[in-house]
């Protein structure tokens, strides 16, 4: 008898607590069902223009014809990327038949190698019953091979009806030669049981899938939940899970290592925490990966862009022997990092990827058995971690050690792991230059004698003012909290002021430098200096570089002076570190376009 899940959407969906109970036909080793022959579909494929008139010119797109017409370097882009073990995927989420016909051919075009039809996504045809056409309408249009989905509210999706329509639409997808139907393993039995007697074999393969609202299970309950799809019949088991730290990935990534090499397995990380396991999935030995077409039409938390999977992260060209670099920050969405660091890699034909880490705590991070494996050969670190980097160090460079933050990370041979700073040295070059720009005076000695006052005693505030000291400026540290800017102006022989002193107008120098993360997306309008007080400075400096003209610059410059970006000391820094990295000499324009580029994005 058919049944309808508990309706309501908790935080971890969860299958019917009532199932049917196994019998021989749900419990067989499914020879039966691995491989069918196509029956003849009960849905005939109608002309799309006899449906919807609207339809016929999508339908052309994706004509034999429409395809051959295909640019060269996008067949080769497929070739390249069929060579991978891990095909990049993309799920079709439209609402109508005509969206995802659409969607179909921007996903294809823009890199993917499999379609993903979520069809619990047509709720009108779902209503109408034309639910097992449209899926043949799709499947019969899609260029490349489809995976079709209809996941039940239960288990995160939207189909909220009941069990034997959507079963029977499953086997239906199975029948008009869809390349794999996706299946949840709480609904196994039921779905093999539901199996029409006329359903032959075909090259459909079955994907069983878990998915965990909640959290990444222990290695043991993850081993656990892979035998039972195995055991019910899968031949792809997927695993999909929120990761609520990062170091979570560390058990996916085993359970990759442990099973993959036995049943193609696909595990994902969901989540931002989580968001490594996609970029880094052919590394690990995932069957797939997935990204969205655009932004805004994610089909679950933690999806990059498809464009970003293939052209930033070169999923395509990954492998087990690729070496992994990343920034280490909280937070670290907004970091332009790996759009700087990747196209320099591909252009020295280094084999490595650059990700970012979200990274609540950098001791645990690195302690962790992936992320403190030689595979990971150095880090950037950002916000709120450069000092406490310092403590992670076997080695730290001298100056490094004198300014007391670290914001680089180099894998020894040994394992350990040496810090340096490579702030500083850009962060100065970029205020010399504002200032050669200003007064004419060599932008080698121009810093000599003047003011420097700095905002912010933290590892990138350490940077500045230890860096304006080795050039012979006079250093007023101004911080919120009085005692550490006092502990920073006692260290590099400064002084010490309030942020209240400096908003009255009492401190005055010839360059303000902002060390915070004041005014850096999303809080766009926030400074960390009233304009009131800027005229009083040659130049200006704001270490943000989202956006790229922050409100105090914009302020700055409107007052006169001359102004210095975030973006010019970002560049220099990771130009650095991409030296100690890879010993290779950085494209430091390839960089700074590369940044450009994606802000427009």
């Amino acid at each position: 008898a058919d049944f309808k899940p508990r309706l309501g959407r908790p935080r971890r969906p969860r299958a019917p607590h009532a199932r049917a109970r196994s019998s021989p036909t749900s419990t067989r080793t499914h020879a039966s069902h691995r491989r069918r022959a196509s029956p003849s579909s009960s849905c005939v494929f109608m002309s799309l223009a006899s449906r919807v008139p609207a339809l016929a010119a999508r339908r052309a797109l994706m004509s034999p014809r429409a395809r051959a017409s295909t640019p060269k370097a996008r067949v080769l882009r497929v070739c390249a990327s069929s060579a991978s073990s891990c095909k990049l995927t993309t799920s079709v989420i439209a609402p109508t038949v005509e969206k995802a016909l659409v969607d179909i051919t921007d996903a294809v075009a823009k890199g993917a190698d499999i379609v993903e039809l979520r069809v619990d996504f047509l709720q009108a045809s779902t209503k109408a019953g034309t639910i097992a056409c449209d899926i043949e309408t799709l499947v019969k249009a899609c260029p490349v091979p489809a995976i079709v989905t209809y996941r039940p509210t239960w288990e995160g999706g939207q189909y909220d009806g009941e069990e034997a329509p959507r079963l029977a639409a499953l086997w239906a997808a199975y029948g008009v030669g869809a390349a794999y139907v996706d299946c949840e393993v709480l609904a196994a039995e039921r779905f093999f049981a539901a199996k029409p007697a006329s359903v032959g074999k075909t090259a459909t393969r079955i994907i069983l899938s878990s998915h965990n609202y909640d959290e990444t299970a222990s290695d043991e309950e993850l081993a656990g939940i892979h035998a039972k799809c195995v055991a019910a019949g899968a031949d792809i088991v997927k695993m999909a899970s929120v990761c609520n730290d990062i170091e979570d990935i560390s058990r996916l990534e085993k359970l990759l290592r442990d099973k993959g090499k036995d049943i193609d397995t696909i595990v994902l990380g969901m989540s931002e925490a989580g968001q490594v396991s996609r970029l880094l999935a052919a590394k690990f030995g995932s069957f797939l990966t997935f990204g969205a077409i655009r932004r805004g039409e994610e089909s679950a938390p933690g999806q990059p862009l498809l464009e970003e999977l293939r052209d930033m992260y070169r999923v395509p060209t990954q492998g087990p022997s690729t070496k992994v670099m990343g920034v280490i920050g909280n937070p670290i969405g907004h970091s332009k990092s790996p759009a700087l660091h990747n196209p320099c890699l591909a252009a020295a034909n280094v084999d490595a990827c650059y990700v970012p880490l979200l990274v609540k705590d950098i001791k645990t991070f690195l302690k962790s058995p992936l992320f403190g494996s030689s595979d990971f050969i150095g880090f950037s670190v950002t916000i709120p971690h450069k000092e406490d980097a310092l403590e992670v160090c076997a080695e730290v460079d001298p100056v490094a050690k004198q300014i007391g933050a670290v914001n680089t990370l180099v894998r020894q041979p040994d394992g350990t792991l040496k810090g340096y700073n490579t702030d500083y040295v850009a962060a100065i070059e970029a205020i010399e230059t504002a200032y050669e720009k200003k007064t004419g005076t060599p932008a080698a000695e121009v810093l000599k004698g003047k003011t420097v006052v700095v905002i912010g005693a933290g590892g990138a505030g350490k940077a500045l003012a230890f860096g304006a000291k080795f050039k012979g400026a006079n250093v007023v540290i101004a911080n919120r909290s009085v005692e550490r800017a006092q502990a920073l102006a006692d260290a590099c022989g400064g002084t010490a002021v309030s942020l209240e002193d400096l908003a009255s107008g009492k401190v005055s120098g010839d360059v303000l430098a902002n060390s915070t993360s004041v005014g850096m997306q999303p809080n766009v309008d926030d400074t960390p200096a009233p304009a009131a007080v800027l005229g009083g400075f040659s130049v200006v400096f704001d270490a943000v570089y989202t956006p790229l003209e922050t409100r105090l610059l914009r302020e700055a410059k409107a007052a006169g002076c001359e102004i210095a970006s975030g973006l010019d000391m970002f560049v220099g820094q990771a130009a650095r570190q991409f030296e100690l990295f890879t010993g290779k000499e950085a494209k430091t324009e390839l960089m700074r376009n590369a940044v450009l580029s994606s802000m427009k994005k």
